[in-house]
């Protein structure tokens, strides 16, 4: 069985990996390590260092759930190779930007490392079944998708939370999505605002809005807006012969997604569980195991931060330029 060991205790690793991992795998030794948190964690091991934690659990039969901030991946994810650890689990996005992506494939590369990032959407039963419809074409030919990803996010902005803009936010979750769906893009245009909060102003957290033109002809818009008042997460494809909306979960207080088929004088509605995150780290175990490869990946979670890096250019926002792969 693969042991796990979990870097960055912060709301990714201690609110969404770890709750998920003791439901999926209760048998399975678990180590987690972040130096800034030493508070013993019930059900897991801390190690005081990652030179500790490699001693605690075999890095080589142990999936690491990389869940430091994008900007601090390079240090870890070297310091994990050095360590012998090769299966990386990692948070979204897969780098902060253009430059740290270079470094960080360039380690996959000179490493052998099996690096995946996370995509829960990827695994989302309403991505299964959006993605059925546009490849039956029952409904002609998609001509646009817009993405809209809204929620109130004045709190973690005000204390403080390594993402640097709201494209760093949901967007990278949008991005994925109209990836899997229409295939490879290029950014025609973006916008960034900031977040206004009593006297306090912070650039670029409040919304951002990002225009895909997809090889496929298919046009998508990605709007997400972190000052609104309720929570959304809804997906729309427009087709030659309807239009499909969907609405992922938006939170893990309830794990249902809705789809609306709407064509003329027939309008469809489902309701039915889509334990997304669940979904994708089962799949990601299989995936380490060798039993059901994730072959896109790291090239999708690549073309990603390469999207939004020009998006933050076209924003104007300082951004290094080029990219590798």
């Amino acid at each position: 069985m693969l042991g796990t060991l979990v870097v960055g205790l912060g709301r990714a690793g201690m609110e969404l990996h770890l709750p998920v991992l003791r439901r999926l795998r209760p048998d399975a030794p678990v180590v987690v390590f972040d130096p800034h948190r030493t508070a013993r964690t019930d059900g897991v091991t801390v190690a005081d260092s990652l030179p500790h934690a490699a001693r605690l659990i075999d890095p080589a039969n142990t999936v690491v759930h990389l869940c430091t901030p994008p900007s601090a991946r390079v240090a870890p994810l070297t310091a994990l190779t050095e360590l012998g650890f090769r299966k990386v689990l990692v948070e979204k996005p897969l780098a902060a930007d253009d430059r740290d992506l270079r470094e960080v494939l360039a380690l996959r590369a000179a490493a052998g490392l099996d690096l995946l990032p996370v995509g829960q959407w990827r695994a989302s039963e309403l991505t299964r079944r959006l993605t059925s419809i546009l490849r039956e074409r029952g409904l002609g030919r998609p001509r646009s998708i817009t993405i809209v990803q809204s929620k109130p996010r004045f709190t973690r902005t005000a204390l403080g939370d390594d993402h640097p803009s709201a494209f760093d936010v949901e967007v990278p979750h949008s991005v994925l999505l109209a990836l899997l769906l229409a295939g490879p893009a290029e950014v025609l245009g973006a916008q960034c605002s900031d977040m206004l909060l009593g006297e306090n102003v912070y650039a670029a957290l409040g919304g951002a809005v990002l225009r895909l033109s997809h090889a496929s002809g298919v046009r998508t818009e990605i709007r997400t807006d972190l000052t609104s008042p309720v929570r959304e997460r809804r997906v729309t494809i427009d087709l030659d012969g309807g239009t499909v909306v969907g609405h992922f979960a938006v939170s893990a207080a309830d794990d249902h997604a809705q789809l609306r088929v709407s064509t003329q004088g027939q309008q469809l509605r489902s309701v039915f569980r889509d334990d997304s995150l669940g979904a994708f780290l089962a799949h990601a175990y299989r995936h380490f195991a060798g039993e059901d490869r994730i072959a896109d990946e790291p090239d999708t979670a690549a073309a990603v931060v390469e999207l939004i890096s020009a998006a933050k250019r076209l924003a104007g926002m300082a951004v290094p330029e080029g990219a590798s792969r």
